[in-house]
């Protein structure tokens, strides 16, 4: 079957980062479903902190944010290397964050004014929704009619330009009619999948069913799935792939499973730099995180915690890694030296 391109409308509704000529302007998402709030971001300051207190997250939407705070600076006429350099600080595990900074250093490095920056900064945004788009289609393409997909955090609009990387392939695999069941996956501590990705899945009108992280195994003994499909922070460059936590435990039951495993991801996400998942630097957050839900702390006073937030699945799990550049079926450092060698 043929997937169009082009997203329906009723699939592709939100837009969570919003340049507005003179700031930026984010959609809270440690607020969502409870409260859609906005917040305005006036300096590079503000936007570095909105990076690192998960205002914004999601690889993609965290590089299009900070090339959008580099831009602000330069209107402002702020010194640009400082600038760069306490944005890179903001989260280190996304390598889209640097990819963005890098691309935009670039242009100042030739010479390009506030205005060309602007351009620049919106090109990126633009770039990866166009990416969005072209990865639904080819990752809708994949799937058989009637499947079951479960997915794991938010992979959306909210964490993209638009349209989303792995939820874009389930918006369109949905709009063809070849995903018949969708599951998300609650993603402990900050429930990304309960509080996103079910918020999106409902504003756009495609029915989901909500599961507990731990159900994951025995969902797929079920038969009720066909894929998984994820998103990724960072592929090295023999296919490993850094994603949420609890992406590698997934990857490891569907395996047993016979379930397949996809992972979607612009080729901004791709790291030839590095060599495998080994070398990747997994962020840990602050252990409160874990020790409390919403605010409140649901664990007895005295106890401790480890929150890595981010894990490694290794090629071998992979059956597919989908990007804007095509489709690499079992990856491995030869077909992923194909497709982004440089």
């Amino acid at each position: 079957m043929t997937i169009s391109p082009t997203p329906t409308c009723e699939h592709d509704s939100i837009r969570a980062v919003q340049w507005q000529d003179d700031h930026l302007r984010l959609l809270d998402q440690r607020l969502l479903p409870a409260d859609e709030r906005w917040i305005d971001c006036r300096d590079a300051g503000q936007v570095t902190q909105a990076i690192r207190d998960l205002v914004v997250r999601g690889a993609p939407a965290i590089g299009i944010a900070a090339a959008w705070g580099v831009a602000m600076a330069a209107r402002q006429g702020a010194a640009l290397e400082p600038v760069l350099a306490m944005l890179r600080t903001a989260r280190p595990t996304a390598v889209n964050l640097m990819w963005a900074l890098d691309r935009m250093k670039k242009r100042i490095a030739a010479g390009a004014d506030a205005d060309a920056l602007v351009r620049e900064a919106q090109a990126i945004q633009d770039e990866d929704l166009a990416a969005n788009w072209r990865m639904g289609e080819l990752g809708a393409s994949l799937i058989t009619a009637g499947s079951g997909v479960l997915t794991h955090c938010n992979t959306g609009s909210l964490a993209t330009a638009g349209y989303g990387t792995a939820l874009g392939v389930i918006r369109a695999g949905v709009a063809a009619g070849l995903i018949a069941r969708v599951y998300a996956g609650e993603t402990r501590p900050w429930q990304q999948g309960a509080r996103l990705t079910m918020w999106e899945l409902v504003r756009d009108g495609i029915p989901a069913k909500l599961i507990a992280d731990s159900a994951a195994a025995h969902l797929m003994k079920s038969g009720a799935v066909q894929w998984v499909i994820v998103g990724a922070d960072r592929i090295a460059a023999n296919g490993d792939t850094a994603n949420k936590i609890g992406t590698y435990q997934l990857a490891i039951v569907a395996k047993y499973h016979g379930v397949k495993f996809m992972v979607v991801a612009p080729s901004s996400t791709v790291d030839m730099a590095t060599g495998s998942g080994e070398e990747i630097e997994i962020e840990l957050r602050d252990a409160t995180e874990l020790l409390s839900t919403a605010g409140k702390r649901t664990v007895v006073d005295g106890a401790q915690a480890w929150n890595p937030v981010f894990d490694v699945a290794p090629a071998e799990l992979i059956d597919a890694i989908v990007t804007e550049r095509g489709v690499i079926e079992r990856p491995n450092s030869i077909s992923m030296q194909a497709m982004f060698g440089w």
